[in-house]
């Protein structure tokens, strides 16, 4: 499968924000989170982020279609964590390998070691994906409500 990272910036803030939206929305839907999900951000979220000189945002190519997103966070900074926050891959496109290969592209560009990320607790396919790319679990969750807990995960 041919896989690609494209950069995005500014420009990209409305498309970004809208495949965000509709990736997430299943997930809106099922665990009623208004306060974190991707879903319910505002544009104006996408584009504060997106002018954060530490954000990389690059849209997933796989196959010459743009078929998700992921967002590094990376202050180039030895003692800093890389971060994950968020990835996510349209909905025709999922369980296929896509996101395994995203992240491991974003590990490529920024660095093997020292990443962080968190996801939801329920979904099990996140989990066992973060888990089978080397992230373990750092035992700490934060309980959105009584749907939804985040679990947050570490790799070295």
């Amino acid at each position: 499968m041919d896989l690609k990272l494209i950069r995005a910036d500014v420009k990209d803030a409305e498309r970004l924000w809208r495949m965000q939206a509709e990736a997430f929305m299943d997930m809106y839907n099922r665990y009623q989170d208004k306060e974190t999900s991707p879903a319910a951000e505002p544009l104006d979220r996408m584009l504060e982020r997106l002018k954060q000189p530490f954000t990389y945002y690059y849209y997933i190519q796989s196959e010459g279609a743009v078929v998700g997103a992921i967002r590094v966070i990376d202050m180039k900074q030895a003692d800093k964590s890389k971060r994950i926050s968020p990835i996510f891959i349209m909905p025709p496109y999922r369980n296929k390998g896509i996101a395994q290969k995203a992240v491991l592209e974003a590990e490529r560009i920024h660095g093997n070691s020292n990443w962080e990320l968190d996801t939801i607790l329920q979904e099990a396919g996140n989990c066992h994906l973060y888990e089978k790319l080397g992230y373990r679990q750092t035992g700490k969750t934060t309980q959105i409500n009584n749907k939804m807990t985040l679990v947050f995960y570490k790799k070295d």
